[in-house]
């Protein structure tokens, strides 16, 4: 849920530019204060604001939390309502059934009669939630749901089939299979007509210039999504392969980073992109949905209660320098802080803090964090950004204690050359909150620099 976010904002300022404009803006990682989520484009996006991409998949997700499944005509409803608030990107296909006054069980497939065109992407770009949500309930439920929730807006069946192949690949996925080694099976339940052609762009040889539409298309999305998959070895590098690709940029990463976060988890999401993502629902209300709000979604449509986390408040501890240049403090001492710091956060936080930079990284205080080190060098690669442009940097989790000190003492690790032994004692002369109970933290940082065996 929310790599498909993220996708969809990085790739917003890029729509219909060039191949080639991200790696040429972003040659090397963002890091620093201004990253890759640069905002602009010909809409004029904030950075991190989602567009139309997103803004309808959560129509998609509360609607499904709301009535306990699908209700497809009240799903309707909302898009229209939706349509109606005049959201600033629409894709044309999808304007023209919602604005046709026509009923939700005839409105696309009339336009699709009389057009003859409805393959367009803009089903695909909002299905990660379904397909989330019905990933519990098996391959033949979910690609139903998939065909239905598609044709509401795109009568074309080549449109459902692609929404059923992502639905199909995602919970496989979810369920801890191999995305790419599910396609040929997925392709075995796809409808006959369609097979052929949907084979061919999921195909390991297949490339973005064997694509024979513009990536407006259903079929080059979803291949091109795959065929960066198959190419990138993490979350950023299939968010940059696909932007780099141009055209229909913002929901090409949308589709793909829906994949590539049911592949790579929410640690492999860079924290400088994740933390910032964010924008509206035209037509519902002025609530401006976050990091924090799209993850309790997933965890809902993934049939867990659909709770709102609150933090509370607690004593406040720091902040309090520790290393130079860098202070640590609780999950209060850092809310109240000086708005000039540049904060670091380590555990949930309900909301975000009013701190022009902040990252938000997740890590769990106990032993099941499978993306610790991926997680631990992303935060500390851009506290290093943020340090050499004069940044003070504010490090916390809830209670300033362990997951704090884990960051603290993989700087030292990282920066200074230390052993793991000789990082906590430094840190704990000058942090007396240290909490050292996780073993599975002083494992993680033997694995920051190799060759580190923790002795002093």
């Amino acid at each position: 849920m929310v790599g498909s976010a993220v996708g969809d904002a990085l790739g917003a300022p890029f729509e219909f530019g060039p191949p080639g404009q991200f790696s040429s803006r972003f040659p090397v990682p963002a890091r620093g204060s201004k990253t890759e989520m640069c905002g602009g484009g010909s809409i004029g996006w904030e950075p991190g604001e989602f567009t139309d991409d997103t803004q309808m998949a959560l129509l998609v997700a509360t609607s499904l939390i709301e009535r306990d499944g699908l209700d497809e005509a009240e799903l309707f409803d909302r898009f229209r309502t939706w349509a109606a608030a005049n959201p600033p990107d629409v894709g044309n296909q999808t304007r023209a059934v919602l604005g046709s006054g026509r009923s939700w069980n005839v409105a696309a497939a009339e336009h699709f009669a009389r057009s003859g065109h409805a393959a367009g992407n803009g089903s695909l770009m909002r299905t990660t939630p379904a397909a989330i949500w019905f990933s519990r309930f098996g391959t033949e439920a979910t690609m139903d749901a998939a065909r239905r929730i598609s044709a509401l807006t795109h009568g074309d069946p080549s449109a459902s089939e692609g929404c059923a192949i992502f639905h199909e690949l995602m919970r496989v996925t979810l369920d801890g299979g191999d995305l790419l080694a599910a396609i040929p099976s997925a392709l075995e339940v796809v409808a006959a007509e369609d097979r052929e052609r949907w084979a061919a762009v999921l195909a390991p040889d297949w490339t973005p210039s064997d694509a024979t539409e513009s990536n407006g298309a259903v079929w080059p999305t979803l291949g091109q999504a795959v065929w960066a998959l198959r190419r990138g070895g993490d979350f950023a590098d299939v968010l940059r392969l696909v932007i780099d690709l141009g055209e229909d940029t913002d929901t090409v990463a949308c589709v793909a980073g829906g994949l590539a976060g049911a592949v790579f988890g929410m640690g492999g999401i860079p924290s400088r992109w994740a933390s910032v993502v964010h924008g509206q629902v035209p037509g519902f209300g002025d609530r401006r949905w976050g990091v924090a709000d799209l993850q309790e979604l997933a965890a809902a449509l993934d049939g867990k209660p659909l709770q709102h986390y609150s933090a509370g408040v607690i004593p406040r501890i720091g902040p309090t320098e520790v290393l130079p240049g860098i202070w640590a403090g609780n999950l209060d001492g850092a809310r109240y802080s000086d708005e000039d710091f540049a904060v670091i956060s380590l555990c949930r936080l309900g909301e975000p803090f009013p701190h022009p930079v902040h990252r938000m990284a997740y890590i769990a205080d106990n032993d099941y964090n499978h993306d610790l080190d991926v997680v631990l060098a992303d935060v500390l690669d851009d506290m290093a950004a943020l340090r050499a442009e004069g940044h003070r940097l504010l490090v916390h989790c809830h209670g300033g204690a362990s997951r704090t000190g884990l960051v603290l003492r993989g700087w030292l690790v990282r920066t200074e050359g230390m052993s793991v032994d000789e990082a906590t004692a430094h840190v704990a002369e000058r942090w007396p909150h240290l909490g050292l109970w996780n073993a599975s933290f002083t494992a993680g940082l033997k694995r920051v620099v190799p060759g580190c065996d923790g002795e002093a």
